[in-house]
């Protein structure tokens, strides 16, 4: 049962590691549009911007969300989209292996946000690549990867 003792135990899971593993996600999508050329907005959160350097935006409510936005690849072909919409994904996974090898490693213990951290990560791997498409303009990375692969459409703001 979810009681006021896990209170603690939630904010810090929907205050810090979520953000953390929501952050991961998009550099994942921003490092790989930089890869092949491209430039990136990059906003964590939603409303009012609290601080901007460059193209760098976080917003008062950090929790939130987090995207990024990237203008035309130097590298522009089907397989470089998809690259970058799986970005996340691979950053996300990248993070679990880093994560568990510095448990095994004994260089970082397990604790309670090593073990949310991967547990959220996963989650955003599974539910980022299903693909799904949510209205006319935007879809989850799954189905952007799909639709870039098999019919060549491009839509520069992967979440």
């Amino acid at each position: 049962m979810f009681g006021f003792s896990d209170m603690p135990k939630f904010l810090f899971s929907f205050l810090l590691v979520l953000p953390l593993v929501s952050l991961v996600h998009q550099l994942g999508h921003s490092i790989m549009a930089i890869f092949f050329g491209g430039r990136v907005d990059f906003t964590i959160g939603k409303g009012k911007t609290i601080f901007k350097w460059r193209k760098i935006k976080i917003k008062s409510v950090y929790f939130l969300d987090s995207f990024c936005a990237y203008e035309k690849l130097k590298y522009d072909n089907r397989f470089t989209h998809a690259c970058v919409y799986a970005g996340g994904a691979i950053a996300n996974l990248t993070s679990i292996f880093l994560i568990n090898g510095l448990v095994i490693a004994d260089i970082l213990s397990a604790s309670l946000f090593s073990y949310q951290f991967v547990y959220f990560s996963v989650y955003y791997i599974v539910f980022s690549l299903l693909p799904i498409k949510f209205t006319e303009t935007t879809s989850s990375d799954g189905r952007a990867i799909y639709d870039a692969l098999r019919y060549g459409k491009i839509t520069c703001n992967p979440d």
